[in-house]
Parts: C-alpha cells; sequence; structure tokens
C-alpha cells in the first residue's frame, strides 16, 4: 500500500479514516468531544484514542498527532497507517499501542498551531499560579512580529526590526525570542496562555485513564515545521545527563538532538506536552521524542504562521487573503506530495519499531 493512502484532506477525513482503521482492528477506542469549539463547517471536535494490545500491558508506545493542530496532517497520516494488521502483530509481549489523535482538534480542522484559546499547546504545560517564565526577546519584538496590518509596507517594516535584533544578538537568540514562549501577549504568536488549556486537561485525563499503570512508557509526539524537507529530526527534551536522554541515544542512535544542549534546531523551550505528561506519571521509566520532519524553510514557516495569527485578530476568513494566508499555513506544515509522505512515513516507523524494541529491553 502507498503511504500516500494513509494521508488525509482535512481533519475530518483524517478523523475517520483512524476511526475505521481502529475498528477495523478491534482497537479499544475512546473519544474525547471538544463542546469549546466547532470546526470551519460546524463540525464536531474530538481528540480519539486508539488502544492496540494487551489491556494491563505494563509497556506502552505512545504517538501524539497535531499538538500544533496545523501539523496534524504529518503525524494523522502516521497513526492511521500503523493502524495495520502487519504493524499490530509486531507488538511484543506486554505492550500496546496507544494513538492519541489530534490532541489539538481545533487547531487541526482550522489550519491553525494554537489552540481555540490561540494558546501554543507545546508551552502550556507550565504552573501557572506560580510566576511564568520571562521572554524579554519576545516582548521588545511583539508590535513586529504580529503587526496590526499585514501589507507589505508593515512586513518590510517587520522583516527590518527583526533582522536588527539578530545582527545585535545572533540568529539563535532571535530564534528563541520568538519561539521559546512567552506568556505576556495573549494575541500573539507561541504564547503559552494564562491558564491550562482544553487539550492540556485533555492530554493528562489520557494519561490517568490509559497510562497510569504502565511501567516502562515510549512516547513519540509528530511534528513538521523545522529542518530540511522530509528529514526527520529526532528531539529529545530529556535534561542532558538524565536516564532518559541515555536510554533516547540508546534507542535512536546518535543521530538524536537535544534542545537542552544546543544541538537541536528546536529553541530550548518551556512547557512542553512531552515535559508534561512525564510530570504527571510519576514513577514510570518516560523516554520522549518530538519527531520534527521538515517542509519549509525557516523564515517561510515563521512568516506563515505571523500572516495566520493576523488572519485570525485582524483579518477575514473568507477573503482572497484569508484564503490564500490558509493555503500557505496548509504548505507550510503539510509536504502534500509523495516523496515527502514515503519519506516520513518510513522514517516514523523506524523510529515506532525502534521505540519498540527499547521498552522490551
Amino acid at each position: 500500500m502507498s503511504a500516500r493512502t494513509h494521508f488525509s484532506r482535512d481533519y475530518a477525513e483524517a478523523r475517520g479514516k483512524f476511526l475505521d482503521r481502529a475498528r477495523s482492528l478491534r482497537a479499544r477506542v475512546a473519544s474525547y468531544g471538544n463542546d469549546r469549539a466547532r470546526g470551519p463547517a460546524g463540525e464536531a471536535l474530538s481528540t480519539d484514542t486508539a488502544w492496540l494490545g494487551p489491556d494491563d500491558a505494563s509497556r506502552v508506545l505512545v504517538t501524539v498527532s497535531a499538538t500544533h493542530g496545523a501539523e496534524g496532517f504529518c503525524g494523522a497520516g502516521v497513526q492511521s497507517g500503523s493502524l495495520d494488521p502487519a504493524f499490530a502483530g509486531e507488538l511484543p509481549a506486554d505492550t500496546a499501542l496507544l494513538a492519541i489523535h489530534a490532541i489539538n482538534p481545533y487547531g487541526f480542522a482550522w489550519v491553525q498551531r494554537v489552540t481555540e484559546e490561540n494558546v501554543d499547546l507545546n508551552r502550556n504545560f507550565v504552573t501557572h499560579e506560580q510566576a511564568l517564565p520571562r521572554n524579554d526577546g519576545y516582548v521588545e519584538l511583539a508590535e513586529a512580529l504580529c503587526p496590526a496590518e499585514w501589507s507589505e509596507v508593515a512586513r518590510r517594516r517587520a522583516r527590518d526590526r527583526l533582522a536588527e535584533y539578530g545582527r545585535r544578538h545572533g540568529a539563535a537568540l532571535l530564534q528563541q525570542a520568538i519561539t521559546g514562549g512567552q506568556y505576556t501577549h495573549a494575541d500573539g504568536i507561541f504564547y503559552g496562555g494564562a491558564a491550562p488549556t482544553w487539550a492540556r486537561r485533555t492530554a493528562l485525563r489520557i494519561a490517568r485513564e490509559h497510562l497510569a499503570s504502565a511501567r516502562k512508557i515510549a512516547i513519540i509526539d509528530y511534528h513538521t515545521g523545522l529542518g530540511p524537507y522530509g528529514h526527520g529530526e529526532k528531539i529529545i527534551v530529556h535534561p542532558p545527563a538524565s536516564a532518559g536522554l541515555a536510554r533516547a541515544r540508546d534507542w535512536y542512535g546518535d543521530a538524536i538532538t537535544s534542545t537542552a544542549l544546543g544541538t537541536s534546531k528546536s529553541a530550548d523551550v518551556v512547557g512542553d506536552l512531552l515535559g508534561g505528561l512525564e510530570a504527571a506519571l510519576p514513577g514510570t521509566e518516560f523516554t520522549g521524542m518530538a519527531l520534527e520532519f521538515g517542509v519549509r524553510p525557516f523564515d517561510e514557516t515563521i512568516d506563515a504562521v505571523r500572516a495566520d495569527n493576523w488572519l485570525h485578530h485582524h483579518g477575514a476568513l473568507d477573503s482572497a487573503q484569508g484564503r490564500a494566508i490558509k493555503a500557505q499555513m496548509r504548505a507550510t506544515f503539510y509536504g502534500d506530495a509523495d516523496d515527502w509522505k514515503a519519506s516520513i512515513f518510513e522514517q516514523a516507523m523506524d523510529a515506532q519499531r525502534r521505540a519498540l524494541a527499547g521498552l522490551a529491553g
């Protein structure tokens, strides 16, 4: 079967494909409806899970799609392809697969990275009752990053401002300022939120209901938007010198990268989903990885995110400009071409098999 058959045009098709394949394997399916929002056609939104393997398995491979909603085309395609009799037959004894489909269904359906609260879910797993992390670089650049108008003049002015910051501080600190996460501008990009989102609460509920008795857990969170076209970067967020980082290196090889050690193309973020789930599952041997696939160059990716933010706060979705921005977002986070799909599916399945071998070891 060609890899392209696993991927979908939109959230609704992806959800239907996932549920159909899960039920064909007699997987245990659960759905978590989001009653706070609807899709662009008024459709209901839901995070769905599929469990393959023994109900009481002590070792569980978890896959997650659409942490950043628009990136869900990739992860959902991998998950649907994984719901295959051949792969199910590869599960070792005492091992289960838990696929969490569209943890941010709103962002997937609307082709946005953010949740219905305009929150970056991968910056939301912080303790909101305490002082929130500071990002002075973002505060300095906020007006340039999210201008009130999306004209060529405003964009050129913003590019000059960002370039000037990069000359003063360097490219790495510019990226950290933009993407590291911020908690001051609720209408901005990479906003971590003032409270736990519905998606965060749902992720933690799924962990409680499905993973509380697991002894060993491997999680692969599928992302797109960084790196060369079709290349999968294995990003580990475990601290330096930790057992989790050592396990990840043993399982996935020296090709892994670390945000904490500065070897990743990603900024070192706070409040990420992997860290949040690990904290919620104390006592388990937890090995997490974000598998990030490249689509477009970094500058184009940031411009698409900025344009989409402007559109939802200031623009008109049902306009020529709105439709063009949405098409740009989809193309930025989804390599809708056969070579891209084949490449990422092969790399993703290799990672899942390595995780299963690591859990068995």
